[in-house]
């Protein structure tokens, strides 16, 4: 039966065993779930109508969950990531709306409150503290011995002010809560012991009854391929090669269909305006397998032997490919290897570039041309996020997604030099670079993006002065964990010949020149300290945080070197105020256009 996730949710508490408790979305499934959610509501909605329009809004299915009653205790057996995520989703809104006149109750289906005690509806002790934190304040800083599900938690949370669309988060915001509750729409199957449960969960998934996008694909195409050695040879790749991605991550092969699709065959996307409708790109999202039963015939697929290739070809070729950018965008990658911009790109938490990657790719490829696309793709899309989070414009999917669209469907297919100068030509129309007057300044939301820029700009002066990369230490894949630490401590009291208002001092001491990367260890400890104290300290840190000290520029020959082949204007500071952060913020943006150049697109191509 299907139930409202007011219905499902609204004063439930719903147990998770042991077995299956950790929590494991990545940014992709839950970007896609926000995107589906969000993009199905923008087709609705119109600024005109009324709160209670909505209730003729028609309902979207969001799929099933199936639970074990024990006694008066529902535990979830299937669809706890969803749940999960809804719940995370549901906390967002709720801090999103705070103070805001016409606010929709939504916390019965996120706690229940007895005595005083907030009791959340999906019940998983482990996870109380991080989710009454995010509830309360919107942040947690987890333990080092906190289970696996809360960093991930945290994580997924971070992400959801940026992949949520700006434009709901105005008036809109009142009617896209009221249709989440109450017209979206999970089926509910309820079994009144585990081993019921169990077995629908098994039936539903191993017997047919529950068949995938992929499964449905993979039986159109087999079908219509000759019964006999080509229909075996045919099932065997994809069983293959679709295992083969799934055991990078949950769901991998899915994921290649949709972007192995859209990058070769997609040519519409639905415009960005009220009332549009779905084109190939939006179907090949949602029902990728009913999309090609009905443009088969302009895929090039008529014959028998056509859907042979299909399949021994095509697919085995993009889903190679497909697996060699997951392994680069998982890491590690070498300085030097040409796959590294996919990773960099991954860091930034961009899921768009896979389909934008496979685009220009042929079948006929030699390896060493599919390196150079891969790396010519990833420059271009590195470049384009580095000059958006510098001009504090949006990267997230539903800001992204018909840019990236474009620039697939115009580099499909194409030889390494025009790819190169077709994607150049392209971030010469781009009017937000690193030439304007924005000065970034972090705050909650970008932080993220800031480290890893950040870490990008220190990792650079560290390699062009002769020095190993420390990339993955930087942005806190190793044992010490880095963070942004601000050269200026939060004491506006030392600044008040600059600053008339504490706010105004705030803003100043966040802009981008005023930003290092130190261990925390070093940020817990110096923190409160004047710069005179602190630049001492900074001698033992990377060459961006010695070059504040007169005494790197002694005897550190590689960083005098790369000083002088680069004409970088740095220098040591005695004192350090407002107009030493402008200054400072100056020389990384002279940096950054070193280490984001679009003229670095075509030495690619010509190497």
């Amino acid at each position: 039966m299907a139930k409202t996730i007011s219905e499902i949710l609204s004063k439930k508490k719903y147990a998770i065993d042991y077995y299956q408790r950790e929590y494991k979305w990545e940014r992709k499934q839950l970007e896609e779930l926000v995107s589906d959610l969000t993009s199905k509501f923008l087709q609705l909605y119109q600024p005109e109508h009324h709160r209670r329009d909505v209730a003729r809004y028609p309902g979207y299915f969001l799929g099933s969950i199936i639970v074990s009653q024990k006694g008066e205790q529902p535990f979830v057996v299937d669809g706890q990531q969803r749940l999960t995520s809804l719940t995370l989703f549901l906390t967002y809104l709720h801090r999103l709306q705070e103070g805001r006149e016409g606010a929709v109750s939504i916390d019965d289906l996120i706690y229940s409150e007895s005595y005083g005690e907030k009791s959340f509806n999906l019940d998983v002790p482990d996870r109380n503290d991080c989710m009454r934190a995010l509830f309360d304040e919107g942040e947690y800083d987890p333990p080092e011995d906190a289970a696996e599900s809360v960093a991930t938690l945290v994580a997924r949370f971070g992400e959801l002010d940026t992949l949520f669309p700006g434009e709901l988060k105005g008036d809109a915001l009142p009617y896209f809560i009221d249709w989440l509750k109450d017209r979206v729409q999970l089926v509910q199957i309820t079994a009144y012991n585990d081993d019921d449960a169990y077995a629908i969960f098994e039936t539903m998934n191993d017997r047919g009854l529950k068949l995938t996008p992929a499964d449905m694909l993979k039986g159109y195409l087999l079908a219509n391929i000759r019964e006999g050695e080509q229909r075996t040879q045919a099932a065997t790749v994809w069983r293959k090669r679709l295992q083969a991605l799934d055991e990078q991550y949950d769901e991998a092969s899915t994921e290649f269909l949709k972007a192995w699709l859209r990058s070769q065959y997609s040519t519409k996307i639905r415009e960005r305006r009220k009332g549009s409708v779905a084109e190939d790109w939006d179907k090949i999202g949602t029902e990728f397998h009913r999309w090609l039963r009905s443009a088969h015939h302009r895929v090039g697929l008529s014959s028998a032997n056509d859907f042979h290739r299909f399949v021994i070809t095509d697919l085995d070729f993009y889903s190679r490919q497909f697996e060699k950018v997951i392994r680069a965008s998982v890491g590690p990658v070498s300085a030097g290897s040409p796959l590294r911009f996919i990773h960099y790109n991954d860091l930034q938490g961009f899921t768009l570039q896979d389909q934008v990657l496979l685009a220009p790719l042929k079948a006929d490829d030699l390896p060493e041309v599919i390196d150079k696309k891969l790396e010519i793709v990833g420059r271009y899309i590195d470049i384009l996020l580095a000059w958006r989070i510098w001009n504090s414009r949006s990267t997230a999917y539903s800001t992204m997604s018909y840019a990236m669209f474009n620039a697939m469907r115009d580099i499909r297919g194409l030889g390494v030099r025009e790819l190169a100068q077709t994607l150049h030509d392209s971030l010469q129309n781009v009017e937000e670079t690193f030439d304007g007057t924005e000065v970034p300044g972090v705050h909650q939301q970008n932080r993220r993006q800031l480290h890893v820029l950040l870490a990008r700009l220190t990792d650079y002066v560290t390699i062009a002065s002769g020095s190993a990369s420390n990339l993955y230490e930087l942005i806190g894949r190793e044992s010490v964990r880095y963070e942004v630490e601000h050269i200026w401590a939060n004491k506006p009291e030392r600044h008040l010949e600059e600053f008339a208002h504490p706010s105004d001092f705030a803003r100043h001491r966040n802009r981008i020149g005023g930003l290092l990367l130190v261990p925390k260890q070093f940020n817990a400890s110096y923190r409160d300290d004047p710069f005179e104290v602190k630049r001492e300290h900074y001698l033992k840190q990377n060459l961006l945080a010695q070059s504040l000290h007169p005494l790197s520029y002694q005897n550190s020959p590689g960083f005098l070197g790369f000083m002088k082949a680069t004409g970088l204007p740095f220098r040591a500071y005695d004192e350090f105020t407002a107009s030493s952060i402008d200054e400072r913020g100056e020389l990384y943006r002279a940096l950054a256009k070193v280490v984001w150049n679009p003229e670095d697109l075509l030495a690619v191509a010509e190497r």
